[in-house]
């Protein structure tokens, strides 16, 4: 029980990462139009920032620095490169943001090398936020911080990471601040008119393109907050952005493009399934054998069915979105149309 619980709330934690992500790209997709495939690299960027940052300023200083950092290149690339072929149609755009992508790898490379970077978390961050004991008499119970040895010698210990919990208080507080920044204020208002009005915008004196450039520049940001805080809980290297990029557009997917609560929606289902399936033990024939289906080893596809759950869950969320874009292609909670 204690591992079921703690691959739940690594799903979640994993979730709200791809909603600190996709949340960026669902920003600039619904006030642009453009799928910004460049957006997982974005990511990798603030991670290294942050990383060579740390050594001079400090983490918690970083942590500001970097994101800031990230924005004004992203508005930089959408000021001089981006908004020059917006006017050819989207595919343009694809292929633009797709070609940043291979430029920032290199470059990326070219710095800070090949390998791995040492991106520790500050000693705040180390250590364990609780402790799952799970007593055979007593039950499973929660502990803050590490269990002394003496319990864990007399019971199942589960220790959940303080970086895994930082980043969940981090995504939230993301979700809480994107929500009343864009329901609450002038700000919120003149974005949303620039989307649904943009001639009427331009009518009232607000400059559209600008603001285009500083949506385009924060959702770049915020790609670079998940870089600075995914970078001190997973490994900081230069194929952090592929390994992360494709289950961004997933999610997108699945939440439904343009939707910032679908994206929320879709991060957390997303999230969930690339963890609990790893609780489930035995292979798919056992588990459909456990629902009443009959499964043996003349049944068509037999090889495939005894894949173990652990074996299946990566592809899970792909499947998933086929199955979403078949029965319902704008998403759980899209949409926009185009």
């Amino acid at each position: 029980m204690d591992q079921v619980f703690i691959n739940l709330l690594n799903g979640l934690s994993s979730g709200l990462l791809l909603f600190m992500l996709s949340s960026g790209l669902t920003l600039i997709f619904s006030m642009m139009g453009v799928l910004n495939f460049a957006h997982a690299s974005f990511y990798m960027v603030g991670a290294y920032v942050a990383y060579s940052l740390v050594g001079i300023v400090g983490f918690w200083l970083a942590l500001l620095f970097a994101p800031l950092a990230v924005g004004l290149l992203g508005a930089a690339f959408e000021r001089l490169a981006l908004r020059r072929v917006h006017k050819f149609g989207h595919v343009p755009e694809l292929l633009i943001t797709f070609g940043l992508s291979y430029v920032i790898l290199e470059l990326v490379q070219l710095i800070w090398g090949r390998t791995a970077v040492p991106f520790t978390p500050p000693p705040e961050l180390q250590g364990s936020a609780f402790t799952i004991i799970s007593h055979p008499v007593e039950g499973m119970s929660l502990m803050l911080g590490k269990a002394a040895p003496e319990i864990c010698a007399a019971a199942s210990c589960s220790n959940f990471p303080l970086t895994k919990a930082f980043m969940m208080v981090v995504a939230l507080l993301m979700l809480v601040a994107l929500w009343l920044l864009l329901t609450r204020t002038r700000v919120g208002l003149v974005i949303q008119a620039s989307l649904t009005h943009p001639h009427m915008a331009e009518a009232l004196g607000h400059n559209v393109p600008r603001v285009l450039m500083l949506v385009f520049g924060s959702g770049c940001a915020l790609a670079g907050l998940a870089g600075v805080v995914g970078g001190i809980t997973f490994v900081t290297e230069p194929n952090m952005a592929a390994f992360i990029g494709a289950i961004i557009f997933v999610v997108v997917v699945v939440g439904g493009i343009g939707s910032l609560a679908g994206a929320f929606v879709g991060s957390i289902v997303v999230g969930l399934l690339q963890t609990l399936p790893l609780a489930l033990n035995g292979s798919l024939a056992t588990l459909l054998s456990g629902w009443g289906f009959a499964v043996t080893q003349s049944t068509p596809g037999y090889p495939l069915l005894r894949l173990t759950m652990a074996e299946v869950a990566p592809i899970l969320p792909y499947l998933l979105m086929v199955l979403i874009l078949i029965f319902r292609p704008k998403g759980l909670l899209g949409t926009r149309e185009d």
